[in-house]
Order: C-alpha cells, then sequence, then structure tokens
C-alpha cells in the first residue's frame, strides 16, 4: 500500500522539504517525485497526523499499488497529452489511422492522404515490426521512416509508431510525434526507461495478459523517468474465447478511468481480428468513455504485407468518423476533425456537449 501526499499547485521547494521532514519522522523515508507530489509506504494515519497543520498540503490518500505518479490522486485534474494540433484527453475524442506497417511509396501517400481527408487526427504505421514468426515482415526500417517523413511532410499529420528496441529510440524520437510502446514490450523496462526519458509522447499498450495495476506500472516507469505525456492503450486481452483474436475489455477502460489520471484510447483492430467488427467496436470504445482510438487502415488491405485482414479500407474511414461523432456525443465528448481538414462526408453536428478543453500548448523536447 502505497501513501499519496498531494500537494498544491502554488507550493514552493521549501513547501515540499518540510512536508518531506514530517513524513520522515514516521520512521519511513518518503519518495519525491516532483514539486508536488511525495509517496512513502507509512501508515496513512501517521502520515496525515504528520501533515495535518501544513497548508501546503492537498490531500494525503492511500492507492492500492506502487504508482503514486500514475495515480488519479497524484493530480487534481486528468492530464492531457498533445499530439500536433491534436489534444489527447480532456473531453474531446482523438482519432488515428493508418496501416500496420509502411510498406512503399504509393501505399503510405494513398493512405496519409485519405486519413487527412477522412478528418482524423494522426497517423499511424509500423517502420519496425515485432512479429511472433521470424520470418513475418520485420518492417522497413530507415527507409521506412524516410516513407514516414515524407507522408508526414504531405498531409501535415502527426506520426505514430511503435519503437521495439532502445538501439532505435533516439532515430526515431528525432523523428516521429509519439512512440509506442506495444502489448510485447509493455513490461521490457529497459525500453520504457530509455523511452521515459525522451520527452516525446509515448502511448503505452497494454500486454495480452496484462492486469490493470501491472498496466499503470509500467505507465510509472516512463512517468518517473521525466515523461509525462503517457497515453494508455486498451488493445485486448488474451482469454479462453477464441471466436475473435483478442477480447476487448471495455470494463478495464472504465476502471483505468477510476485509478489513473492518464488519457487513455482504445484499438478496436487488434481485439477484432476481422475488419468487419472494427467499428462496431470502435464505436463501443467511443460511447465508452475512451478518450479516443487508434486504427488500422490501408488503401488495398488484400495486398497489406501486415494484418490486412483487420485493415479498414481507407475508403470505410469517412463512414467510422461519421459514426465515431454520434457515439462520441453519448459519452458527453466531441470529436473534431483536425484544423485545416475536410471530411469527405458531411453531416450534423451531434447535440451540443461541453467545449473542448484548451490547455495551455506544450511541445515535447529531447532530453539533453
Amino acid at each position: 500500500m502505497t501513501v499519496v501526499i498531494r500537494l498544491h499547485q502554488h507550493a514552493t521547494d521549501q513547501d515540499r522539504a518540510e512536508v518531506v521532514d514530517r513524513v520522515g519522522r514516521t520512521g519511513v523515508l518518503p519518495r519525491i517525485h516532483s514539486t508536488t507530489l511525495v509517496s512513502t509506504s507509512a501508515p496513512v494515519a501517521d502520515v496525515s497526523a504528520a501533515v495535518a497543520d501544513l497548508t501546503q498540503v492537498a490531500e494525503v490518500d492511500r492507492i492500492g499499488a506502487d504508482y503514486p505518479k500514475a495515480a488519479k490522486r497524484s493530480r487534481a485534474t486528468g492530464s492531457v497529452v498533445r499530439l500536433g494540433q491534436t489534444v489527447i484527453g480532456g473531453t474531446g475524442f482523438a482519432v488515428i489511422a493508418g496501416p500496420c506497417s509502411v510498406e512503399n511509396p504509393t501505399q503510405m501517400t494513398d493512405t496519409a492522404r485519405a486519413v487527412r481527408d477522412s478528418g482524423a487526427h494522426a497517423l499511424r504505421g509500423g517502420i519496425f515490426k515485432p512479429r511472433t514468426s521470424p520470418y513475418s515482415f520485420q518492417g522497413l526500417g530507415q527507409a521506412g521512416l524516410d516513407l514516414a517523413r515524407a507522408a508526414k511532410e504531405e498531409t501535415g499529420l502527426p506520426f505514430v509508431t511503435e519503437v521495439v528496441d532502445v538501439r532505435d529510440v533516439e532515430l526515431l524520437a528525432e523523428s516521429v510525434d509519439m512512440l509506442q510502446i506495444g502489448a510485447r514490450n509493455m513490461q521490457n523496462y529497459a525500453l520504457l526507461r530509455e523511452v521515459g526519458a525522451t520527452r516525446v509522447p509515448v502511448l503505452l499498450k497494454r500486454g495480452l495478459a496484462a492486469t490493470v495495476d501491472e498496466t499503470l506500472l509500467a505507465a510509472e516507469y516512463l512517468l518517473d523517468g521525466g515523461n509525462e505525456q503517457v497515453v494508455l492503450c486498451e488493445r485486448g486481452i488474451r482469454t479462453f474465447e477464441t471466436s475473435y483474436r483478442f477480447t476487448l475489455d471495455m470494463a478495464a477502460v472504465a476502471v483505468f478511468r477510476e485509478r489513473t489520471h492518464l488519457p487513455v484510447i482504445v484499438d478496436p483492430s487488434h481485439a477484432a481480428g476481422e475488419r468487419g467488427r472494427v467499428i462496431p467496436l470502435a464505436l463501443a470504445a467511443a460511447a465508452g468513455g475512451a478518450d479516443g482510438i487508434i486504427v488500422e487502415s490501408h488503401c488495398d488491405p488484400a495486398a497489406a504485407l501486415c494484418d490486412g485482414k483487420q485493415a479498414l479500407p481507407t475508403s470505410d474511414l469517412p463512414e467510422l468518423m461519421h459514426r465515431l461523432r454520434f457515439a462520441a456525443a453519448a459519452a458527453g465528448r466531441r470529436l473534431e476533425p483536425l484544423a485545416g481538414n475536410h471530411p469527405t462526408v458531411l453531416v450534423t453536428d451531434p447535440a451540443p456537449t461541453t467545449p473542448t478543453a484548451n490547455p495551455t500548448r506544450f511541445r515535447a523536447e529531447r532530453a539533453s
């Protein structure tokens, strides 16, 4: 059991030092996470008594696991992560779309244009691919990165890609807008620490058989490394069911929102395993309160070198965006097309909802 002590936002270093001194008198050394966050394993009653008269303390609370920085109680408000012109979190709904892997110039250009024209907010594509079989297509590597840069420059879309090796972190961090930690690497702690040091936004996918707490502990590695721009992704877990690829655990989305301040999106493609199931699962994610989705889409799924069976044809993206707007509105969220994009399907706006949050813009920089 961990106890978190959250200080008011205006707290100074001296205020924090006073809290650390008081908590240390309980006999258990506290951990300092930031100017406004301290944690300890001392009994909560002892900690509460030690800091009871300190006006800089906003809250003392217990959390059920050792992830003080990821815990919802560590922040007064939910986190938002900026991806290009889009904010993930708050009251908006974000859509990331693109192919499983970058394959060739025509495929990448055609798909990127379709993603942009649909009004989606970011482009995804695998440059390095972890595959179950060593003989499957593993990605184009540097050549794929060059194609991704070209697609990004033409469309203006921020680019999201998976990093699978600590040796590739610096290369990708200099060129892409969000690094994805895939399900198979969720507990690759060396990789988590390396990515945590970049300050580039991170998409952390839940492992194939990981619990909610294990996923949040993986996120804690990133946060503890100094990277506060973390988005969680529910992508389906492995269960006894064989009728579909993975079981999309929508209950986990609700539980994540109870336990953490981090934004949570859903990957309907990997859970579905079949393109006909992707849109229904995406709508369930939007109506269920997720902050967005990441979906696989390809200009010619039949020719895809990776996961073509579950990739939406790019011609289906306008329908997906159309229906998502109403599903998101049902959860009190608003899906706004990326500024400057003109969706190919015009629809009537859903009922008005709370205006989208407008947090202070920040740009991630590579740690020196």
